[in-house]
C-alpha cells in the first residue's frame, strides 16, 4: 500500500496531471498485482481512464486472461463505449473459464438498456454453465424483480437464502421483502421485513415496513415503526403522512393532527398535509382549524381539486355563503373554474336570495348531475318557488324515471 500512498494523495488533491507522471515509471517497475490493485482503486474513485491505461498494460503482458478483457469491458461501459465493451466480451472465447462472467456482464448490459430477453437468454446460458452459481442465480432473481415476475424472483431469492454469505453486500431478507411489496404481497413481506430489521435498523427499511404493516391493517406496528424513524431521522418526511394515516385508521385523531402538524412544521410547502390536516380537523369538530388548513392548501396549489371541495363542502354545511361566492370568485380570477362548485354556488346564492344568480348556477349544474335525484329534487322546488313551472316539469320527468318508486313525483307532474 506504500507504494499506492503517492496516487492515493493526488487523487484526494483531484491532480490527474501528478498521476499521469506517477503512472509511467509504475508500469515499468512495479509488479502486476500493485498494478492491478490500482486500477481497482482507480475505478472506485472514477478515474476510469487511468484505470483502463492500467489494464490494457497488463493484458498486453498477459493476453490469455480474459479476466482482464471483462474487466476493460466494465470500464468501457461505464465510459459510455458500448461498441468496444461488447468487442471485447463477445471475444472471450466459450471454452475459457471466465467465460460465464462475460456472459454476466453482457447480460448487465442489455438489462441496463431495457434488452431484459436477451439479457435473460445470457443469465441462462451462463446458468447452464454453472448451474448453481449462487451469484448468478441472484443476478437471474434481479432481473426477473426488474421485469415484474415477482413470484419467480422471490422464489429463486428464497433457494439462496440458505448461502447469504456468498453474495457479498447484499442482504437476501430485504431483498425479498422488497419484491413481495412490490407485487402487493404485504403479508408475506413483513416477516423479511422483521428479519432484515434485526440486522440493520435504517430509515429507508422502516418505513417500508411501517408501509407494508399499514396496507395488512398492522396500523400499530406501523405506528411504532414510523414513531423509530423519525426519532432517528425527523426530515423522513413521507413518513409524516403514513403515522398520521394510521393513527387516524385507529381513530387516534389528536395523535394524527399531531403527526402532520409535525410534517408541516418540517416541510411547510407540502400541500397533502394541510389537506389531510383539514380533513382530520374536521374529524375533530374544529372548523375553523380545519378552513385554515384548507386554505392553505389552496394557497399552495390553487387548482387543488381535493382541497377545493373539501372547502366548499365545509362553506355549504356551515352556511357560510358569502365566503364560498369569495372562494369561486378568487379561484375564477386565477383562470379555474370547476363545475362540481355549481351546485353549492346555487344553493348559495338562494340563501342568500340572489335568485337570478342561482338560477344561474343550477342549470349549469343541471347540465351534469341529471341522474343526481338529491340535486334534481332541489332544482325542481326552486323551479317551482322561482315560478318557472315548464322547466320543474322537465326535472320532474327525470326523478320519475330515477325514483319511479316515489310517487310525489307523479303527483307534482299532476
Amino acid at each position: 500500500m506504500d507504494k499506492l500512498q503517492p496516487f492515493l494523495q493526488a487523487m484526494e488533491e483531484g491532480n490527474v496531471e501528478k498521476i499521469t507522471t506517477l503512472l509511467e515509471p509504475f508500469l515499468l517497475q512495479e509488479n502486476p498485482d500493485a498494478q492491478y490493485e490500482l486500477a481497482d482503486i482507480f475505478s472506485q474513485y472514477g478515474y476510469l481512464q487511468e484505470a483502463l491505461k492500467i489494464l490494457e498494460h497488463l493484458e498486453f503482458l498477459f493476453p490469455e486472461e480474459n479476466q482482464l478483457k471483462i474487466d476493460q469491458a466494465q470500464l468501457l461501459l461505464e465510459m459510455d463505449k458500448e461498441d468496444e465493451a461488447l468487442d471485447l466480451l463477445t471475444s472471450v472465447d466459450k471454452s475459457a473459464e471466465a467465460y460465464p462472467q462475460a456472459l454476466l456482464t453482457l447480460a448487465d448490459y442489455y438489462q441496463m438498456i431495457g434488452l431484459y430477453e436477451v439479457a435473460e437468454q445470457k443469465i441462462n446460458e451462463a446458468i447452464a454453465l454453472i448451474p448453481n452459481e449462487p451469484l448468478l442465480l441472484y443476478a437471474k432473481g434481479e432481473l426477473l424483480f426488474e421485469t415484474g415476475r415477482y413470484l419467480e424472483a422471490a422464489r429463486i431469492m428464497e433457494e439462496l437464502l440458505p448461502v447469504q454469505e456468498t453474495i457479498p453486500a447484499v442482504d437476501l431478507s430485504l431483498k425479498l421483502a422488497e419484491i413481495y411489496s412490490a407485487g402487493a404481497a404485504y403479508e408475506e413481506a413483513i416477516p423479511y421485513y422483521t428479519e432484515a430489521l434485526k440486522k440493520e435498523v435504517a430509515p429507508d427499511v422502516l418505513f417500508h415496513a411501517a408501509y407494508a404493516s399499514f396496507q395488512v391493517q398492522h396500523y400499530s406496528t406501523a405506528i411504532n415503526h414510523l414513531e423509530n424513524l423519525l426519532g432517528m431521522d425527523p426530515d423522513y418526511f413521507s413518513a409524516y403522512m403514513l403515522l398520521a394515516e394510521a393513527n387516524a385508521m385507529l381513530e387516534n385523531n389528536e395523535e394524527a393532527l399531531k403527526a402532520i402538524e409535525d410534517g408541516i412544521a418540517r416541510d411547510e410547502f407540502e400541500k397533502e398535509y394541510y389537506l389531510f390536516a383539514g380533513k382530520i380537523s374536521l374529524k375533530l369538530g374544529r372548523v375553523k382549524e380545519a378552513e385554515k388548513f384548507l386554505r392553505e392548501a389552496i394557497a399552495l396549489d390553487p387548482e387543488y381539486m381535493d382541497a377545493i371541495f373539501t372547502l366548499t363542502s365545509l362553506l355549504s354545511k356551515e352556511e357560510q355563503d358569502e365566503d364560498m361566492i369569495e372562494l369561486y370568485e378568487t379561484l375564477k380570477k386565477d383562470q379555474f373554474e370547476w363545475s362540481s362548485m355549481y351546485p353549492f354556488l346555487a344553493s348559495a346564492y338562494e340563501r342568500l336570495e340572489i335568485y337570478e344568480k342561482a338560477y344561474e348556477f343550477y342549470k349549469l349544474a343541471y347540465t351534469e348531475l341529471k341522474e343526481d335525484a338529491q340535486f334534481l329534487e332541489k332544482y325542481f322546488y326552486f323551479l317551482l318557488e322561482d315560478g318557472k313551472r315548464e322547466e320543474a316539469m322537465g326535472v320532474v320527468a327525470l326523478l320519475q324515471k330515477l325514483d319511479p318508486e316515489n310517487s310525489t313525483w307523479f303527483e307534482m307532474s299532476e
